[in-house]
């Protein structure tokens, strides 16, 4: 991937600033780098720390990149594409907000169709993300590489066919970070009611978290094996889980993540009305 790639930043937010920090002096320079938003407090620290440059308002200045991310929230989406679209020609279009279809970004910009959906999460912040990604059809294969190259600068891709799963990697992976704090939540607060300092809960759960995921991470056998080998039959694992179990905590969980892909495809079609 060349140095001299032109990227601009509609919106210059947390996950903004994230992808910002990845790509400044790696992917490209960071005068390469152009990010609009209206926050002048939030471009000065964006301008200070990765030497971008800034604009509190759509511009010409836009037509120059050679990608346009797509970072603000989804019920701004279509007035700020809108903006855009005069600013539009051949340039990829990258967007990393929820729920917002392809097709309507695409219609909103008059037929531009060189688009890449994504859904990263929030260990993008520190380098840790995942990021579901779809092309639309008019996406080239130098532009894939570049939307594929954009995203790693904070963590992991993910590549689907199909955008309509968009919605269930959003429920699993956009929304996941949320289920695993709620559990560590959990895990802290039994602690605590079980006799240990709050810091000792914080401590133990949290470590085990990391320690569970990257054993799970660097294991090649199924997360079901390495959970069978921690739990023996009438031992302390095994009343936790059998507990569990007689609770519907699986089938729970499983429920939870339809209804987030069941939300994520009604903010489609709810943002994505003219």
């Amino acid at each position: 991937m060349q140095n001299n790639l032109k990227i601009a930043f509609i919106g210059g937010g947390n996950m903004a600033s994230a992808l910002i920090g990845g790509l400044a002096g790696r992917l490209t320079d960071g005068g390469n780098i152009h990010v609009v938003d209206p926050n002048a407090e939030s471009l000065k620290k964006l301008q200070a720390q990765f030497g971008v440059t800034t604009a509190m308002q759509i511009d010409a200045a836009l037509a120059k990149s050679d990608v346009v991310v797509l970072s603000v929230k989804p019920q701004q989406m279509k007035e700020v594409v809108q903006q855009l679209r005069p600013h539009v020609s051949g340039q990829l279009v990258l967007s990393i907000a929820a729920g917002i279809r392809a097709v309507d970004l695409s219609r909103w910009l008059g037929g531009h169709s060189a688009i890449v959906r994504t859904m990263p999460n929030t260990p993008a912040l520190i380098g840790k993300g995942i990021t579901g990604m779809v092309a639309m059809a008019g996406v080239s294969g130098e532009q894939r590489e570049a939307a594929d190259a954009i995203m790693r600068a904070v963590g992991a891709t993910v590549w689907i066919d199909d955008e309509a799963l968009i919605d269930p990697v959003t429920a699993v992976s956009g929304s996941g970070p949320a289920y695993v704090f709620y559990f560590i939540e959990a895990m802290q607060q039994a602690a605590q009611e079980m006799g240990l300092t709050a810091e000792q809960g914080n401590q133990l759960a949290i470590a085990t978290f990391v320690g569970a995921s990257q054993l799970a991470a660097n294991s090649s056998e199924p997360v079901s094996v390495l959970r069978e080998r921690v739990t023996s039959k009438g031992g302390t694992t095994y009343a936790a889980l059998t507990s569990m179990d007689g609770s519907g905590v699986k089938e729970a969980i499983v429920k939870a993540l339809k209804a987030a892909s069941a939300r994520g495809k009604e903010l489609g079609e709810e943002f994505g009305k003219d």
